[in-house]
């Protein structure tokens, strides 16, 4: 079948959609035909495009269109949301003209999926919905918007998206929590992890660039991630801070909306660093680098995004340390799994206190090492993508009812 991929960001872009988006389309191409329908590059690509009203590339068996959005850099959210708004306005009549037998919609721009819906709900083909972060509520529970009624309306909008999906994907259990508490019938959300790959090899803790990482501390908290707006950032820096005289340092690697802030609140904090993001081949690097790793989700959030970097911190066989409310999944799978402990997003004390607990505890964090190679086994990513395609062909088997967004058999 015909395979229709709606999504803003496609390689050269460098967003975690993009990535997840491409290593997607090119499973699903294995057995169908599928054509993505992206912007401009605009998010950190690694090779910017001229100006074309369309461009046309196919990439392992993948057709690729591209249609003239803007492609100011991501930094600006004025800027941005042009982008968002010009590949909107000129991706959803190029999808229309296309006529694919099924149409799956990623959340690059967070409107996509109602956009896909509305593409489907006009061709009378199939919607399956893939949620990577949960809109509108994102935007409110990160403090981006506030409400009003044009949120009350784009909630409107999202939720008639939900009910017209054949299926809706979902990154973890919390989420599909959510998903099912706004009237969504429980048998349409699927839980599909993005899971990992394993790593050949780990460096020695002694090599060079490791020992750069770890900026001289002799026990490092990490956080290697988008500092966006998700994350339980203020509550980690007064941990960092009852934590100054111990020789531990809490290190952020990468980049996002919040990390200006956050550098400008660590000012005067000798034991937390900041450093930009590492190609990816020094990923394995990075993972040894931290004593533990830490995946943090602020209180109210569980469920509207699934930070899915606690699989490939997993893999590398690092233990864990997940600042989250304790029904979120990335709490749920280190407490259940035992690759590591879960803090409370609202009690600084009690995350220093957990560092402490794990720094003064070596045999301990050695076996949550060893357990957290033995949990990744359970996400490999391969698996996870051959789910992936056999939901989206299962829902090829129902078809739009134009009367109210229902669906047949």
């Amino acid at each position: 079948m015909h395979i229709l991929l709606l999504n803003q960001y496609y390689p050269p872009d460098t967003s975690a959609t993009a990535k997840m988006a491409v290593q997607v389309a090119e499973k699903l191409a294995e057995h169908h035909r599928v054509t993505v329908v992206a912007g401009r590059p605009s998010y950190d690509p690694d090779e910017f495009y001229s100006f074309a009203f369309l461009r046309r590339d196919i990439r392992n068996n993948v057709t690729v269109e591209r249609v003239a959005s803007t492609a100011y850099p991501r930094h600006q959210m004025r800027r941005r949301v042009s982008n968002y708004l010009s590949y909107l306005a000129l991706a959803v009549p190029r999808a229309l003209a296309i006529h694919p037998d099924i149409v799956l919609a990623m959340t690059d721009p967070p409107v996509a999926g109602i956009a896909g819906a509305f593409i489907a709900r006009m061709a009378g083909r199939p919607f399956v919905y893939n949620i990577r972060d949960l809109y509108p509520d994102m935007a409110l529970g990160g403090d981006i918007v506030r409400p009003n009624r044009w949120v009350d309306r784009w909630e409107e909008m999202h939720l008639r998206a939900l009910h017209e999906a054949a299926r809706v994907i979902v990154l973890g259990d919390d989420m599909r929590d959510r998903i099912v508490s706004k009237g969504v019938s429980p048998d349409r959300v699927v839980v599909i992890r993005d899971g990992t790959s394993f790593p050949t090899s780990l460096p020695e803790r002694n090599d060079p660039l490791v020992q750069k990482i770890r900026c001289g501390f002799s026990f490092v908290a990490l956080h290697a991630g988008n500092l966006g707006f998700y994350g339980a950032w203020d509550s980690l820096l007064k941990a960092a801070d009852i934590l100054r005289n111990e020789n531990i340092g809490l290190v952020f690697i990468g980049d996002g909306a919040n990390r200006a802030a956050l550098e400008t609140s660590a000012k005067s904090s000798p034991n937390v660093r900041f450093l930009p993001f590492f190609p990816f081949v020094q990923l394995p690097h990075v993972m040894m680098a931290g004593d533990v790793h830490i995946v943090t989700v602020r209180r109210g959030l569980e469920g509207v995004v699934v930070p899915s970097k606690l699989y490939s911190i997993l893999a590398a066989g690092r233990p864990v340390l997940a600042v989250a409310a304790g029904g979120s999944d990335a709490a749920r799978i280190v407490s259940e799994s035992g690759c590591g402990i879960s803090a409370d997003p609202d009690d600084p004390a009690g995350i220093a206190a957990a560092i402490l607990e794990l720094r003064d505890d070596p045999n301990r964090l050695a076996h949550m090492g060893i357990r957290a190679k033995e949990t990744a086994a359970k996400y490999a990513r391969v698996e996870e993508l051959e789910r992936f395609v056999e939901v989206v062909e299962e829902a090829s088997n129902h078809r739009n009812n134009h009367g109210g967004g229902h669906l047949e058999r």
